[in-house]
């Protein structure tokens, strides 16, 4: 069971695995040896009206309005649902539970067995992930309740990060506030990052004894990544996942004495700010539309001024970081696209990577890009383009799950 909690949702993915799963050599066999059950979501937790949607093969979807109090309850809704809907006869056939757990500073730099050292780590973190750590936090021990005799595993987003050198991860303040604080940079996406790298390796760079890829988990969130032979250069979220680029509703890397002046003028406090920082700026604070892609295209294609400009700042943040990593590398053998948007979103990555075409040598294939979108992958660089540039859907949750399965010797 590979469990990711947000801070208001769910989400879920059961999988049935068989012993190949311990010794696979190649991510992208992965039909040889996993079987998907179910999947679906708890959203709206919190609320009355909560929303709970369960999944199955073949197209099977039943959804759900009814009142979700907290994580917990909704664990206990998901586990209900597998025996009601006969996905499994009886919770003995779980065997374990990964948790994606997106925040889990310098204590960890692989996924480990979920236990109650762990949970203490976690806690002690909340400060760093307040609107995901309780909510992961609340799942286990909810997990650990309904399920006491199942082993659970805490994947982390930032474990994939933990190769990153002090010069990369570190900022220029005060020494003492990295000792005393643990204020550096984390990062995040990581499992993702990793799941792209290792594809990208797999399945276009087979041949290459030494790799530099650049990866882009693009989404409503999003990060880039500098990858040299499967270990992490630099990233380009921080202390949080508030720095960047510019993403759908926050703000990225930005000046940070906009923050005192901000606060002084508006008179908000700096939580107030903090709150406008990650929840409306980005692309819903600059087209002042919405913070989905897709509507902010659309009211460019009407010829709308602040859409057009959010969706160029947004390509110019993504350029940028893609440039810089170019420099850090030395070197490029592969961009990957990938996550919401630049899985789904043609226009964004041609934006994208017009931007870097006189510096990069990088050309698109318009028709390719055009068609590369919903779960399709494959090459949108044309076959001259000095950097090939690819489309890899990320399976977060697969890493999860393999991770489980290694973790607990299953």
């Amino acid at each position: 069971m590979c469990v990711n909690a947000g801070s208001s949702s769910l989400k879920f993915k059961l999988y049935e695995m068989d012993e190949k799963a311990m010794g696979v050599k190649k991510l992208t066999d992965k039909a040889s040896y996993l079987t998907t059950l179910t999947s679906g979501i708890v959203e709206r937790i919190g609320h009355d009206d909560a929303i709970f949607t369960i999944k199955k093969p073949g197209g099977y979807k039943n959804t759900k309005i009814l009142p979700v109090k907290d994580h917990g309850v909704a664990v206990q809704l998901v586990l209900k649902g597998l025996l009601e809907e006969n996905i499994i006869k009886s919770y003995d056939e779980i065997d374990g539970i990964g948790n994606r757990i997106v925040q889990g500073g310098s204590y960890f730099s692989d996924s480990a067995v979920f236990d109650k050292d762990t949970a203490d780590k976690i806690r002690k973190l909340i400060p760093l992930d307040p609107l995901h750590a309780q909510a992961h936090l609340t799942c286990y021990e909810a997990f650990k309740k309904a399920l006491p005799n199942v082993g659970e595993v805490a994947v982390f987003d930032t474990a994939f990060h933990q190769t990153m050198a002090p010069k990369e991860y570190m900022y220029g303040l005060p020494y003492e506030y990295y000792e005393k604080y643990q204020v550096r940079r984390y990062g995040a996406h990581g499992t993702s990052h990793k799941y792209l790298s290792i594809v990208a390796k797999e399945k276009y760079l087979p041949k290459k004894k030494h790799t530099d890829i650049i990866t882009c988990h693009i989404g409503s969130g999003a990060s880039v990544s500098a990858i040299h032979d499967g270990k992490i250069v630099a990233t380009s979220m921080g202390l949080t996942p508030l720095a960047g680029v510019m993403m759908g509703s926050r703000t990225g890397d930005i000046d940070p004495s906009c923050m005192p002046y901000l606060c002084r003028c508006t008179g908000k406090t700096v939580d107030e700010m903090y709150d406008i920082y990650n929840h409306d700026s980005g692309v819903l604070g600059v087209s002042g539309i919405s913070n989905d892609t897709r509507d902010v295209e659309a009211a460019a294609k009407k010829g709308d001024k602040k859409a057009i400009l959010a969706i160029e700042m947004y390509a110019q943040h993504i350029a940028d970081y893609i440039m810089m990593y170019y420099g850090k590398l030395g070197r490029c053998d592969m961009i990957v696209c990938s996550a919401g948007v630049f899985e789904n979103a043609p226009l964004y990555r041609e934006e994208t990577f017009k931007l870097l075409k006189e510096a990069l040598g990088i050309k698109i294939d318009s028709k390719k890009n055009k068609v590369t979108v919903l779960g399709k992958e494959g090459f949108i660089s044309t076959k001259d383009s000095k950097i090939p540039v690819v489309v890899i859907p990320t399976d977060e949750e697969l890493m999860i799950a393999l991770d489980t399965a290694r973790i607990l010797k299953l």
